[in-house]
């Protein structure tokens, strides 16, 4: 069985050493008493509670899924999984960054997601409960009026009750504008709301006494396409005016998909006879409001991937340097027994250090775009705000499908390290395999994330957004430029520097001639940017380990070798992707669809 320490050390090394975290708060009124001491303390107990609580709960998520009673319509969880949500819910987790209005504790958004990513290491189909609540909570304290966040927001903040969103229906996946639920208005001000959705996650369970529906539909006079799209709140209990539960609401899950992984969360198709719902926001305007709950789960889906990576590697070295399997292609390592452990072989050292590379490349763009995104939310300074927005806005479809792809990658070499018995369900490493290859499909593809990145977020405003983090890379190489020890970082992310721009106004270039550009190189071009934000994280850890390494830590060593790692043996992927994003789209568009 899997087990799991919190990274505790390399956390605190990207918030305080790397980030410098404590200065950004105490910039921002409402953070200003958040010093190292206080996150440092949250982080602990909080790995406590996913170590000790959340972890041993993962295998048996896994082996017994999700039940559904048909007759009542009813859903139960894996065994221990409502007892921890309660754990959860009484120490105050669920509040952490909330509003203290309703009831939060109103830390930093950067905070929770360093609690959130222990919680996916320890349990990610755990966790998806809480997470989606939590973005329900952000729609709502967004767009729902003062009547909704007072009703609402106490319950959701404390973790009472739980949220969803439901978007997908049987014939629309991404493509939201054909969705046909209806949405009739009422006398009272109310909407009765008629259709079917499916993949929802967390969408019925035993775990809180009601769930929190954001639920898409159509009024009778919409536009066609995504124009006329609303967005309406559809609570499984409809609740009285102080709180408590009313009737029961004609919103049911008919049925549980039945997945390759995330066995622990309830993946519901919910039918929706009539419901009761109330429109959040603007008429016709329910797709920009969902958006916030989007982003925010394409946040979240990023962390889940971070969490699964950091977990298989954690593995994956203490089963290398156990497993005892050949020698050592330059002699005997370990003399005394009759094979030397794996981790002596270079190629397990490659798949091993590509994982941990993944994972500390993860966090930092995770935490750096959870700064960002306390900026956006909470600066005083308006500037500020506006440049932070825009750098969330860039860095989130990288963090949904850099992470996720790289996930899928390092999970299958952790398998690999343990040969046969990576297979073999007791070891765990196969749930991670199988856990992290959703995460690339769900909350958008990630080639619907590449198409993001690179038609909206990079050519949309002529590469003004990536122009900003550009100037973010040049700025370290050339304060670094004279610095020979930081040479062999300096010049291969400044080079790449110097690609991505070229390698945008080429791809632009084209796409204006023939849009189809944008969709042949995208997937590329996506991992390009990925290294490079990488890249600069990575040499910024380099110059912080090489200053600090002559003090005897051996962490800084370590974090060295990977960085080095990093630029060697990964960083040059890019001349590949670079050079099939150019390739252009003819040899994909020119074949008639009946030759396939």
């Amino acid at each position: 069985m899997s087990q799991y320490t919190p990274p505790i050390r390399d956390m605190q090394f990207v918030l305080h050493e790397m980030l410098n975290a404590e200065s950004t708060f105490k910039a921002i009124p409402a953070f200003e008493e958040i010093d190292a001491d206080t996150m440092n303390q949250i982080m602990e107990e909080g790995g406590k509670f996913c170590a000790e609580v959340l972890q041993p709960l993962n295998a048996v998520g896994d082996t017994e899924g999700c039940t559904l009673n048909k007759a009542d319509h009813s859903l139960k969880t894996p065994t221990g999984f409502k007892e921890a949500y309660q754990q959860f819910v009484e120490a105050g987790w669920a509040s952490l960054s909330c509003d203290p209005t309703y009831g939060g504790q109103g830390l930093p958004v950067t905070v929770n997601q360093a609690f959130y990513e222990m919680m996916n290491s320890a349990n990610q189909a755990w966790t998806m409960y809480p997470g989606l609540t939590h973005g329900a909570y952000d729609c709502l304290h967004e767009h729902g009026s003062q009547e909704q966040k007072d009703l609402y927001l106490p319950k959701l903040t404390s973790g009472e009750w739980t949220g969803t969103m439901c978007l997908t229906e049987p014939h629309c996946g991404t493509d939201l504008g054909m969705l046909r639920s209806k949405a009739e208005p009422q006398a009272d001000g109310s909407y009765k709301i008629t259709g079917a959705k499916i993949f929802i996650s967390s969408g019925e369970h035993d775990m809180a006494e009601n769930i929190i529906h954001l639920v898409l539909a159509r009024l009778p006079d919409a536009p066609v396409g995504t124009k006329g799209i609303s967005l309406f709140l559809v609570p499984k209990f409809v609740p009285n005016a102080d709180g408590s539960l009313g009737a029961r609401n004609p919103i049911f899950c008919g049925a549980i998909e039945h997945k390759m992984g995330i066995h622990g969360n309830a993946t519901c198709q919910m039918n929706l006879d009539g419901a009761t719902g109330w429109l959040i926001g603007q008429p016709h305007r329910g797709l920009a409001a969902m958006f916030v709950m989007m982003n925010a789960a394409r946040l979240g889906v990023g962390m889940q991937s971070l969490g699964l990576t950091e977990i298989a590697y954690q593995n994956a070295v203490v089963y290398a340097k156990d497993r005892i399997q050949s020698r050592s292609l330059t002699g005997p390592k370990a003399t005394d027994k009759p094979a030397d452990p794996i981790i002596v072989h270079p190629d397990v050292r490659k798949m091993l250090l590509t994982t941990r590379a993944y994972a500390e490349g993860g966090r930092a763009l995770c935490m750096w775009t959870a700064l960002e995104l306390d900026k956006e939310l909470s600066h005083p300074d308006e500037a500020v705000r506006k440049e932070a927005s825009e750098m969330v806005a860039l860095a989130t479809p990288i963090v949904k499908a850099f992470i996720t792809d790289n996930a899928w990658e390092a999970t299958s070499h952790c398998m690999q390290v343990y040969g046969g018995h990576g297979y073999i369900a007791e070891w765990g490493m196969e749930q991670y395999v199988r856990d992290s290859r959703i995460n690339m499909i769900y909350e958008g593809t990630n080639t619907i994330q590449s198409l993001d990145l690179l038609g909206r977020k990079v050519l949309g405003d002529g590469g003004a957004k990536l122009m900003k983090f550009g100037k973010m890379v040049r700025a370290l190489c050339e304060a670094e430029a004279n610095n020979p020890a930081m040479k062999e970082f300096i010049e291969p992310l400044a080079d790449l520097g110097d690609k991505v721009s070229k390698l945008t106004m080429e791809i632009g270039g084209k796409a204006m001639q023939n849009p189809d550009e944008v969709g042949a190189a995208a997937v590329d071009y996506l991992r390009v940017v990925g290294h490079l934000f990488y890249g600069y994280f990575f040499a910024k850890a380099a110059k912080i380990a090489l200053e600090k390494q002559s003090g005897g830590d051996k962490f800084y060593t370590a974090k060295l070798h990977t960085a080095r790692f990093y630029f060697q043996k990964m960083l040059p992927e890019t001349a590949m992707l670079i050079r099939k994003a150019r390739a252009g789209s003819s040899s994909l568009m020119e074949m008639e669809a009946d030759l396939f």
